[in-house]
């Protein structure tokens, strides 16, 4: 809207400018028309009626010596009259002398003239300042209407007013048009802002469609049938969208219970091939008369024994990540059971650092314990085969929660793993589950809260456990 009426002004202001230079045009041909056939017509009396001369060609300075400046003033132009071969016999404008060769009509105007069909020629000339004027030239008749002599009239055009009525049309059409785009601009933007409400709503449910979370639909009172069949559309792909996640959600359950299992049974018959081969080689070499058969047996039974130790440390991790952690309402000092946490490892670079004695919050203790030596464990993993190893414990708070930070100066976690790390199953290290990392994220969702961490290759890893502090 903004832009037709922009362009409408314009063009309007275009074709008012054209229609005044016209009408200027016009103006000043009829006015020297009507100059001329005033100024011929005083000529003609004076050749008539009143000159006591000849009329003849030498005689047009004579006769017009008086009368030519009476004419001039009357008509407000100057006059200049010259012979049939073009020279300068008489002027009203006394800075016009014969002697000035400039004054003389030049051939190719008396070829024109004399080829003209009503033996009148109106050109365009320049004065010495460079100022284009119009001229005209017509024979001078006798009374038989013969010629002798060549009027020519200087025209120059007085713009002065036809500018002034041009330069207040354009203003007024200024004024006109700029409240006309002050109006657009005001219907443009409520009618935009009407039709592009229900958008704009729609829009926003759109930018907030997300897969892993319940999708509010849209509800519309007044839109276009085309908005609400956008709409429609767009709830319809919230209901599609809702089933599939919940279709999604149950497959990733299974995939995740299908590789875990997997897992399991890797890691259940890891122990189970040298239990077997154990004892088949002891079936084989077996003899009741051997006098060290006492010693055979226990070293038997001890490898029975750990092979079988492994399969419970296994059985223990998944149980422990399978079943939810219990939410006990255990006010604890975390600072206190942190430090015993701790103290349980020997290595002489893991240090404790608090700056407040105590800091409470309702955890179990059991699991806070879990949390950080499993923390402290990976970090004592990362930092071996450092020169100056360092693993650091960090407790402190903040008004809202309770953190934990267990920081080493070790190998660090590579960028492709990063997004794995809370994973089940997902391990860099050798051997074990994968299942700890799991297991404490478990846990501290459980009680609202947060494990994150930051990490440089070469440089260490920080995890940082947060939870809500008791508000009691």
């Amino acid at each position: 809207m903004i832009f037709l009426v922009v362009i409408a002004s314009i063009l309007i202001a275009l074709v008012a400018i054209f229609q005044y230079n016209e009408q200027t045009l016009d103006y000043h041909k009829g006015r020297l028309e009507r100059k001329e056939e005033a100024i011929r017509t005083s000529l003609d009396i004076e050749l008539q009626r009143r000159t006591t001369y000849e009329v003849i060609e030498e005689n047009l300075a004579l006769i017009f010596k008086d009368k030519i400046f009476d004419i001039s003033n009357v008509n407000n132009l100057d006059i200049d009259i010259y012979n049939l071969s073009g020279k300068l016999q008489i002027s009203s404008d006394p800075t016009f002398t014969k002697s000035d060769e400039r004054t003389d009509i030049s051939p190719e105007i008396l070829e024109q003239l004399a080829n003209s069909e009503d033996h009148r020629l109106v050109v365009e000339e320049k004065t010495k300042e460079g100022v284009i004027f119009q001229s005209s030239y017509t024979y001078i008749n006798d009374n038989k209407f013969k010629p002798i002599g060549i009027l020519h009239l200087p025209y120059l055009q007085d713009n002065s007013f036809q500018e002034k009525e041009l330069k207040e049309f354009l203003l007024r059409l200024g004024y006109v048009y700029l409240l006309m785009i002050i109006m657009a601009i005001m219907i443009a933007f409520f009618v935009s802002k009407y039709i592009t409400q229900s958008i704009k709503t729609v829009s926003e449910k759109i930018n907030k469609t997300v897969f892993h979370r319940r999708n509010e639909k849209i509800y519309l009172k007044d839109a276009s049938s085309e908005i609400y069949n956008l709409v429609n559309a767009y709830n319809g792909m919230v209901d599609e969208l809702d089933a599939s996640a919940v279709k999604l959600a149950k497959s990733e359950r299974e995939q995740a219970w299908r590789e875990m299992a997997k897992q399991v049974a890797h890691e259940i018959k890891n122990p189970l091939t040298p239990m077997r081969l154990t004892v088949q080689s002891f079936e084989q070499r077996f003899d009741p008369n051997d006098p060290n058969i006492q010693q055979k047996v226990k070293e038997f039974s001890k490898s029975l024994i750990l092979q079988i130790d492994t399969l419970s440390s296994i059985a223990s991790a998944f149980s422990n990540f399978a079943e939810m952690p219990k939410q006990k309402s255990e006010n604890l000092n975390i600072v206190k059971v942190v430090k015993l946490a701790i103290d349980i490892f020997n290595e002489p670079y893991i240090s404790f650092h608090s700056k407040e004695p105590e800091i409470y919050a309702k955890l179990d203790k059991t699991q806070l314990i879990r949390i950080v030596t499993n923390l402290v464990k990976n970090a004592i993993q990362s930092v071996e085969n450092k020169d100056q190893p360092r693993v650091e414990v960090k407790v402190g708070q903040t008004d809202t929660a309770v953190y934990i930070k267990v920081a080493d100066n070790g190998k660090g976690i590579e960028e492709e793993a990063r997004s794995l790390i809370f994973e089940p199953k997902f391990t860099t290290k050798t051997s074990g589950m994968g299942l700890g990392l799991a297991m404490i994220k478990n846990i501290v969702e459980a009680y609202q809260g947060s494990i994150t961490f930051v990490s440089d290759i070469n440089k260490g890893t920080v995890f940082t456990v947060r939870i809500p502090k008791s508000k009691n």
